[in-house]
């Protein structure tokens, strides 16, 4: 088996915001995150497909078609974009790291044309990622989110 990654990025803002605590609450609890108008990443995300080679192209999947998934499922979907406001998967969810990724691995995987999803690495900051894995999917529940901090 290899695994494969990609790398790309893109810029969102979002807030993070219980509507089911109160102002007091939401501030205390989010501190600087919790900010009316938001706040903006430049975000990193790392997909790593498992497979193996083709025999005929050496490739576990064609480059070219997962750059595209990446562009149509994530880019023109998040890319400078209000995640709490423009992104309807993210609808009724705090738009944490772990809850991004998790709509990443649950947008990419049903759609990946060749392997296995492995991992889903979101970066919101150089020293602040969470993950997702395969591992927790094949239980039949949605993927397990691991964040670093």
């Amino acid at each position: 088996m290899v695994l494969l990654t990609r790398k790309i990025e893109f810029a969102a803002s979002h807030r993070y915001d219980n509507p089911n605590l109160s102002p007091e609450e939401n501030r205390r609890v989010f501190g600087k995150c919790n900010n009316p108008h938001g706040h903006g990443h430049n975000y990193t995300l790392e997909v790593t497909v498992a497979g193996e080679p083709d025999p005929v192209t050496g490739m576990v999947l064609d480059l070219k078609d997962l750059k595209e998934l990446l562009e149509r499922e994530v880019l023109q979907r998040m890319d400078h974009r209000n995640l709490n406001v423009e992104v309807p998967e993210l609808a009724g969810k705090i738009p944490t790291c772990e809850n991004i990724a998790l709509v990443i691995w649950n947008l990419l995987e049903p759609k990946l044309g060749g392997g296995k999803l492995h991992r889903v690495r979101l970066y919101e900051s150089a020293d602040l990622f969470a993950d997702c894995y395969r591992a927790a999917a094949s239980n039949g529940h949605a993927p397990a989110a691991e964040e670093a901090r």
